[in-house]
């Protein structure tokens, strides 16, 4: 488990604890399945996503249509007056995003486009699954990498890249991770709805350096992206 995972579960964990044991001292009473618990699924993993993920915006949209099924159970609201509120809300926030996403996203995209013409990438899928890769000295010139209901390893640390590359990614309720090496600059883009990047190859670039372009979707699953000498937990 990563060390941020370790660090979020953890004050969720402790924030639990705490109401448990207030409610066993009879200072506050708390009913673990009160009206509309089972909407905490999905408000929770959205607020993380908020917290972890660069992309934010299906986040925020998961995460407001899970309050709002929160406030429709308890009756807070009116049903009516959520689903005619609902999907404003999520064109809002789409086009804030999208008014607020920088021109930097967008010269990113137009360089991966430029660079995908690559015919020698190689391909990894899983499918319920798991695949890995790793390259000992050789030379990398882009990947194309699927995760279905799986997950996929990349392992670049000892790979040789001698030009630009692009590694396009697509997560549906599965998880890619791609280690990189430390000479390498990394620009990425994501396209995220209730899933996520964690890129922890954050830095200024070098010019030095060759670039890895990284283009991910993902649906109801994440992508990470992590230094050589970062170590799980």
């Amino acid at each position: 488990m990563k060390k941020n995972d370790n660090i979020i579960w953890g004050i969720v964990l402790i924030i639990v604890g705490i109401i448990l044991g207030l409610k066993a001292l009879g200072i506050f009473e708390f009913n673990i399945f009160f009206k509309g618990w089972w909407t905490l699924f999905i408000i929770i993993p959205c607020f993380i996503g908020i917290i972890k993920h660069e992309s934010k915006t299906g986040s925020i949209i998961g995460l407001i249509i899970g309050i709002m099924l929160l406030l429709d159970v308890r009756d807070v609201i009116d049903t009516d007056l959520f689903w005619k509120l609902i999907i404003p809300m999520i064109f809002v926030v789409i086009g804030i995003s999208m008014i607020f996403k920088n021109s930097i996203s967008e010269d990113i995209r137009k360089e991966i486009n430029k660079l995908d013409t690559n015919e020698n990438k190689n391909y990894l899928t899983a499918t319920f699954g798991e695949q890995s890769m790793s390259y000992d000295k050789e030379v990398f010139t882009g990947s194309v990498i699927n995760a279905i209901f799986g997950g996929v390893k990349l392992n670049l640390r000892n790979c040789k890249i001698k030009e630009d590359v692009v590694i396009n990614t697509t997560s549906i309720f599965g998880g890619v991770d791609i280690l990189v090496p430390d000479d390498i600059n990394i620009k990425l883009i994501s396209t995220n709805i209730f899933g996520g990047v964690d890129n922890k190859v954050k830095r200024e670039v070098n010019p030095k350096f060759k670039t890895i372009y990284i283009n991910a979707t993902n649906i109801f699953g994440g992508t990470d992206i992590k230094w050589i000498h970062f170590k799980e937990l």
